[in-house]
């Protein structure tokens, strides 16, 4: 597909897979929107993939993901600057091995991994389908098969906390709100895909597993695939790796999984709005 005249908004993307991402985008000649949480950072990175790329379609947008008064923000500043969305890439994400509360009283894990990709996708749906045919492609995690029992009782660590536990569930929970916002966008011109990039050496992995990873490089290609290619043009509701459908878990194909999830985040989001 050529993407010289699409708009690709790239959450997380001052580093990593992130990072990756929007300079392959870049190099390909799409107007790249990067986001990133530090400023400095932000624009140091759109000066690098200016130089690397010569490509000057490049806008930063900054915002803190622990923060969905943050995300709704930059879902404003986004929708007031751009006329049109063509692929919106959830990316961002992080790790963390206490179970820490931000500002409003929910915890990290499930706010960054989950919530925030969460609330931004729904805050741009309106820009997405404008710019119909568009993509939403949201990068999780093999980790999501490691839950094999959901306690909703237990979502943001009330009870208990582990960190590997967390970030599986975030994972699931955004696979199955992804597949249940597919559904819902079915006819819409806007297609939903997941996907997970591999077990790539990023900040992240070091953070977390701390077991050696393959290139960067490597760990964008599916992201890149999703975003530009034509062969997937209409594809949705379906999870990748290494630029092929795979299964979900059991969990996360579940139906009322996916719905319960949604509602639950869907409340969540709108109680903490700051």
């Amino acid at each position: 597909m050529d993407v010289k005249d699409k708009t690709i908004l790239v959450t997380g993307a001052t580093d990593g897979i992130g990072r990756q991402t929007a300079l392959d985008l870049a190099r390909l000649g799409a107007r790249v929107l990067i986001h990133g949480r530090n400023k400095e950072k932000g624009i140091r990175t759109l000066d690098e993939l200016n130089r690397e790329t010569c490509n000057e379609k490049l806008a930063l947008y900054v915002a803190d993901f622990s923060s969905l008064a943050d995300v709704r923000r930059m879902a404003e500043e986004i929708k007031r600057e751009q006329s049109h969305l063509d692929v919106l890439i959830n990316n961002a994400g992080s790790f963390f091995k206490d179970h820490e509360l931000n500002a409003d009283g929910l915890e990290m894990t499930f706010v960054v991994n989950h919530l925030a990709s969460f609330l931004l996708t729904n805050l741009l749906l309106d820009l997405l389908k404008k710019s119909a045919p568009a993509r939403v492609v949201t990068v999780e995690s093999s980790a999501h098969k490691n839950i094999k029992e959901i306690d909703w009782e237990n979502l943001q660590g009330e009870k208990t906390y582990d960190e590997f536990d967390a970030y599986a569930l975030c994972k699931l929970a955004s696979i199955c709100t992804m597949n249940e916002l597919a559904q819902r966008l079915a006819g819409s011109g806007v297609t939903v895909n997941t996907l997970h990039p591999g077990v790539i050496d990023t900040k992240l992995l070091r953070m977390s597993y701390n077991i050696p990873g393959a290139s960067v490089e490597e760990g964008a290609q599916t992201s890149v695939y999703l975003a530009t290619e034509t062969e997937v043009e209409g594809v949705t509701g379906k999870y990748f790796s290494h630029k092929v459908e795979k299964p979900v878990s059991d969990l996360a194909k579940d139906p009322q999984n996916q719905k319960k999830f949604w509602d639950i985040s869907e409340q969540l989001v709108a109680e903490n709005m700051g």
